[in-house]
């Protein structure tokens, strides 16, 4: 593949992440590319990070962000880990200063191997999510599944980190709700004109807080870090939690810090799978080690 570029396959808790190195390039991943890739086993991704040159002074990259779907995305903390682990790798940096469509952010590998991300400030004006129709307070809005008068799901907190976020809080273990059923469709729903990620979350302690997540643009995930940190602003908002909180997603937990700048800083690790090369137009792609396939 005379247009190859290299790719890592890695993993944020079980977020399937694919890290494409499109750096000297002035082509990008077609979403053509990205629904082949998404489609086949071995390369399956909740979201592709392509590490582009910079474009603006001060930072190391400009980082494009594709969900599984071929539709982009302004955030994916779970990605920026496996980013930062790359380029930690490859250039023996421990922080780094990137920029996404969302804003710039930094993000630090720690000794232990753990990555910390700035997620930046989250909004939380019914404008800046964004929401279809004025609501005054955020931290609770009229929407529901089920029945009026007895709702599976009703009243969430809605909040930016980059992307839209709404937040369904439950009593209930968050692995009964059919979220399966029920994401495509608040995913989608008309209160949400750029749609939204939507979060199923169980508070279990002041400082911990077990959720599920339906990604906008790829489905159901073990991890979406953004969520995360939706999520733990959210239950501060509400009272719920204090700003430091344990957010538990299928793959395993985040460290959420709501800081009293208000920066969310999301801290968890990444983990490599293999690499290769693949064409940023179609999708086709080689393991770097064929016997390892």
């Amino acid at each position: 593949m005379a247009s190859a570029a290299p790719f890592a396959k890695m993993n944020g808790l079980g977020n399937d992440i694919i890290v494409a190195d499109m750096r000297g390039r002035a082509d990008r991943v077609a979403p053509a590319a990205a629904v082949t890739l998404a489609a086949d086993p071995a390369t399956k991704f909740d979201q592709i990070m392509a590490i582009h040159d910079s474009r603006t002074p001060g930072t190391a990259n400009f980082i494009e962000i594709i969900n599984s779907d071929g539709s982009m995305a302004q955030a994916c903390g779970n990605g920026m880990r496996c980013v930062v682990q790359a380029l930690a790798a490859e250039t023996g940096q421990q922080l780094f200063t990137f920029e996404t469509v969302a804003g710039i952010l930094t993000a630090r590998e720690h000794e232990d191997g753990t990555i910390s991300v700035d997620m930046g400030v989250p909004r939380f004006g019914w404008q800046d999510i964004p929401l279809e129709e004025e609501f005054r307070d955020t931290r609770m809005i009229e929407l529901q599944v089920g029945p009026i008068d007895a709702p599976v799901l009703h009243s969430p907190s809605v909040a930016s980190m980059g992307n839209p976020h709404a937040v369904f809080w439950v009593d209930n273990d968050v692995w009964t709700y059919e979220l399966d059923r029920f994401g495509p469709l608040l995913e989608n729903h008309p209160v949400f004109p750029e749609r939204a990620n939507i979060s199923i979350a169980q508070v279990a302690a002041p400082d911990a807080i077990t959720i599920r997540t339906w990604e906008r643009g790829a489905g159901l995930t073990r991890a979406c870090g953004s969520a995360a940190c939706a999520v733990a602003v959210s239950a501060a908002r509400t009272r719920r939690t204090g700003r430091v909180v344990t957010v538990t997603v299928p793959g395993g937990p985040l460290h959420i810090e709501w800081r009293d700048d208000d920066h969310v800083i999301m801290t968890g690790p990444a983990e490599w799978e293999f690499s290769g090369t693949f064409d940023p137009a179609t999708g086709a792609w080689v393991r770097d080690t064929e016997s390892a396939a």
